[in-house]
């Protein structure tokens, strides 16, 4: 099978617009138009519905598409593999993050990472809601969990320490509670499952916050909004080191109960499906990441 013909299915697909798949691959588009043709013809199928307004994929080409993908990559796999691997990454790197994470560390330095890769595009989904990277497609996502899923392969990113913090406002108001059996008489700003949370102190004493025994005066489900709403002086919350590092350094939040810290073992990863060859455009995100904002030491607490 044509693999330049499969190339231009999947930019095509990816983007539903064959003249735009073939201005990509430097075709006309007649010759893009008939490249498709032919691909179609010798599988006996229409992948894509075309008409004046519009291309969309037919639901053969929607089954077709991860397959296509996977034979691209693992050419490009077995190139790399007899030294032809230094080729520019291109085509399109779909990437899931929490949104949360993205806005405060990853938006800021995508300009760089697209000057530095050109002939890539990046389509993200960035949602602090989990999307399933094998249903969704996806060459790589952003997870802060223990890495437990099979199915995924991944690389540490950082350590995602989670500590209790408010602001000097709340704490002007409220005080200090003096252990975390005084967090019940405190407002918290909590997480949207109310599930409970073991607390682990430095010396490894531990404690069982349950937010149902609690004064939960607001319930968030996304990150951002807990630090905004934190800083505000809603109340008291958990959040990940590198949500509030900046906040805690300027004195804008305040770490309570210092000594203690959510025992989760949560870690930030980068994974990808175990089934996908780790192609260059994203070994290239993956590293780049690891150079911009790996591994930061202020953020493991």
């Amino acid at each position: 099978m044509d693999t330049d013909s499969l190339r231009l299915f999947v930019i095509a697909a990816e983007r539903l617009n064959i003249s735009a798949a073939g201005r990509q691959l430097g075709l006309a588009p007649a010759v893009a138009s008939a490249w498709l043709a032919k691909l179609e013809q010798a599988l006996g199928v229409e992948l894509l519905h075309r008409t004046t307004r519009k291309v969309s994929l037919s639901l053969e080409g929607a089954e077709f598409l991860p397959y296509a993908q996977e034979m691209l990559a693992q050419e490009e796999a077995a190139l790399a593999a007899l030294g032809h691997g230094g080729a520019e990454p291109t085509g399109t790197l779909r990437f899931a993050a929490p949104s949360s994470f993205a806005q405060r560390h990853i938006m800021p330095i995508l300009t760089e990472f697209t000057q530095r890769y050109p002939k890539l595009t990046l389509d993200l989904r960035l949602s602090d809601t989990r999307f399933d990277l094998i249903e969704g497609s996806f060459d790589l996502a952003l997870r802060s969990a223990p890495l437990a899923d099979s199915s995924l392969k991944g690389r540490k990113l950082s350590e995602d320490t989670r500590v209790l913090c408010a602001a000097p406002e709340y704490i002007d108001r409220h005080g200090l509670p003096e252990g975390p059996e005084d967090l019940h008489r405190h407002q918290l700003v909590i997480w949207s499952d109310l599930s409970e949370r073991r607390l682990v102190k430095k010396d490894g004493v531990s404690w069982i916050l349950d937010p149902r025994r609690c004064q939960c005066r607001m319930v968030i489900d996304d990150g951002a909004s807990q630090r905004i709403a934190t800083m505000a002086g809603a109340g008291i919350s958990i959040n990940s080191l590198w949500n509030v590092t900046q906040e805690l350094e300027t004195g804008q939040l305040i770490r309570v109960l210092p000594d203690w810290k959510l025992d989760d073992r949560s870690v930030l990863w980068l994974v990808y499906p175990r089934s996908n060859v780790l192609t260059t455009k994203t070994r290239v995100f993956m590293d780049f990441l690891l150079e911009r904002i790996g591994r930061r030491d202020d953020w493991s607490g």
